[in-house]
């Protein structure tokens, strides 16, 4: 009686993974080796589509781009992230205040956060153009429209919006350290970073992995501001692998290539998963 009621309570969520993440999964890996552009609709060309995407050099700027996009956004944020936790881990009045304050870019629709910055980095009569010519003489930056730089523009973006929500998870992990251990070490003689290092890191572990993998997943798939601010451009600078996708799919309705770019995409985020939860949950203390 009670495993088929455990079943049945499983069953609406089962129903929906199946709906919405397998079936999404086998579908494409099934549509990949068909060819559905116009004059050879539904054929089956095995690899093909696979071939062809690693010959565009589109995709292979994706694939750096998003690379270069995912180091420099998941490491500061989850730095940031854990550093504004230890600051504010104290739960008084005024860190209430600033943790509102760094939690609230997170509540800003990805959309609206492009708009903003992007009237901060407008060349000429955006805020910071302004500061450039006031201190160091210097204007008409156009940040968005060089390769060099509109890259770096949307990491600032995303670290910005989601170093405040990684806190709320770190600090929930720091509150949950127990101060026995951390009061052992200062009677040991310990220094502050050697608390940190030896006793506070090793016991959040479990909540850097979590942290890490939610980092790594929103670093491919939160990309609302690409289209709001650079449309990918200029040339390929900010053309990361989903936008990619939707790009093939909408404009050249090539979706044999975009199912095979959509799975080296989920292949690669599989990898990068892994390779976080080994290098950071080998050893975790799950049992506190």
């Amino acid at each position: 009686m009670h495993r088929r009621l455990h079943i049945l309570l499983l069953a609406p969520s089962a129903v929906l993974l199946f709906l919405f993440t397998y079936k999404p999964f086998f579908q494409a890996v099934i549509e990949s080796v068909y060819d559905s552009r116009a004059a050879s609709s539904g054929e089956f060309v095995g690899l093909a589509n696979f071939a062809r995407l690693f010959d565009d050099p589109a995709f292979m700027a994706a694939v750096i781009n998003n690379f270069i996009y995912v180091v420099f956004t998941v490491i500061p944020s989850l730095i940031l992230g854990l550093l504004f936790a230890l600051l504010l881990k104290e739960n008084t009045r005024t860190n209430r205040w600033l943790r509102s304050i760094f939690f609230f870019p997170t509540l800003v629709p990805l959309v609206a956060a492009a708009a903003l910055w992007s009237f901060i980095f407008l060349p000429g009569v955006g805020l910071l153009d302004h500061y450039l010519s006031l201190f160091i003489h210097s204007s008409h930056h156009n940040f968005l429209g060089q390769e060099s730089t509109a890259l770096t523009v949307l990491i600032i973006i995303s670290i910005w919006k989601y170093s405040g929500y990684y806190m709320l998870f770190f600090l929930a992990g720091l509150q949950s350290i127990p101060d026995d251990a951390l009061e052992a070490a200062h009677i040991e003689g310990a220094s502050p970073w050697q608390g940190f290092y030896h006793v506070t890191l090793p016991l959040l572990r479990p909540t850097l992995t979590f942290v890490g993998t939610i980092a790594l997943v929103y670093s491919f798939t939160q990309i609302d501001h690409i289209p709001a601010m650079t449309n990918g451009g200029p040339g390929h600078s900010t053309t990361v692998l989903l936008y990619y996708i939707q790009t093939i799919t909408m404009e050249s309705q090539d979706l044999g290539k975009a199912y095979a770019a959509t799975l080296c995409t989920v292949v690669g985020l599989f990898f990068l998963t892994w390779l976080n939860n080994a290098l950071l949950d080998s050893g975790a203390d799950y049992e506190r």
